[in-house]
């Protein structure tokens, strides 16, 4: 076997050590970690959960005669562990090569960190592993941390339209004014008023009331063009900090949360609320309907008729 060949499945710490630039660096791993965690892009692998198995290698800074035994200032397998741990719980995944990606940049955010090794494994997919593997390193890196600090981070607010706020003659100039405050916009709307197929099917049922209020989404987009239909958070992060106004399509985001919301589509301002709450919104402006209860953010209420806001 060629050694191209016999490192390319060899355990990341060995390719650590065959890739090894001339200024020595420490190594720490962290292997067969295994998961139980819900991940894919097949039908089949939805509402369910499979092995995982990680396989972790980060090249750090030698260590120094001052750290004196101080696990404050090492890398610790801890944070190996815990970046591996919160990219699992932002939000469900269909690739690992997406989660792999995320959980080097983590890494990579921690100022010991020079190179990590990623290798993550399904175990339960088939007779063997199937996996992923990827190599970075910190001077590769174009992007700032991907991360930003709870000060960096934007506080948007969130407008939820009832129909008749939708058809509402209102619509452009409230748009106006809501863009006119410099914050970043994020409307959400419900299902229309026609009524949606019924399955009998309580799974089957959710994603037919989620895209109920995505084509609702797409009737508020061709009332005004300013209005784009996003779908999911890497989209919404980008149009927040762009100020581009988007229109919340739910079904991805709710049906891939972790920790998914108690509402029902059904009951969307509700939903609307929670989607404020896990974008830390400043405030959600509901025209039209009714205010929802135990709202993890500020509610303010108009009606229809009410021309400014």
């Amino acid at each position: 076997m060629s050694t191209e060949t016999r490192l390319a499945f060899a355990h990341p710490l060995d390719r650590a050590e065959a890739t090894a630039s001339q200024a020595p660096l420490d190594r720490i791993s962290v292997r067969n970690h295994v998961v139980e965690v819900e991940i894919g892009a097949f039908q089949s692998e939805r509402g369910t959960t499979q092995r995982v198995s990680f396989n972790v290698v980060v090249e750090v800074e030698p260590l120094t005669a001052e750290i004196d035994d101080d696990v404050d200032r090492i890398l610790s397998y801890d944070k190996v562990t815990e970046a591996i741990e919160h990219e699992l719980s932002e939000e469900r995944l269909n690739l690992l090569e997406t989660l792999a990606e995320r959980i080097a940049d983590r890494i990579l955010l921690e100022p010991q960190a020079v190179r990590v090794f990623v290798r993550i494994e399904k175990l339960d997919r088939g007779p063997g592993a199937l996996g992923v593997e990827i190599v970075r390193a910190r001077d590769q890196l174009a992007h700032g941390p991907l991360v930003p600090q709870e000060g960096d981070r934007p506080h948007p607010r969130l407008v939820y339209l009832s129909n008749a706020a939708i058809a509402s003659q209102n619509l452009s100039g409230w748009l106006d004014q809501l863009q006119a405050r410099h914050r970043p916009l994020l409307l959400c709307v419900g299902a229309p008023d026609l009524p949606a197929p019924q399955s009998h099917h309580r799974m089957t049922q959710r994603r037919i009331d989620l895209l109920a209020i995505e084509q609702n989404a797409w009737v508020l987009a061709a009332r005004d063009p300013r209005c784009v239909v996003v779908s999911t958070r890497t989209e919404l992060d980008w149009a927040m900090r762009h100020g581009q106004v988007s229109v919340w399509a739910p079904s991805k985001i709710v049906l891939d949360a972790v920790d998914g919301p108690s509402a029902q589509p059904a009951d969307a301002v509700a939903l609307a609320a929670w989607f404020a709450s896990t974008f830390a919104a400043g405030e959600m402006l509901v025209i039209g309907a009714e205010l929802p209860a135990g709202a993890g953010v500020p509610l303010r209420a108009v009606s229809v008729d009410q021309v400014t806001l």
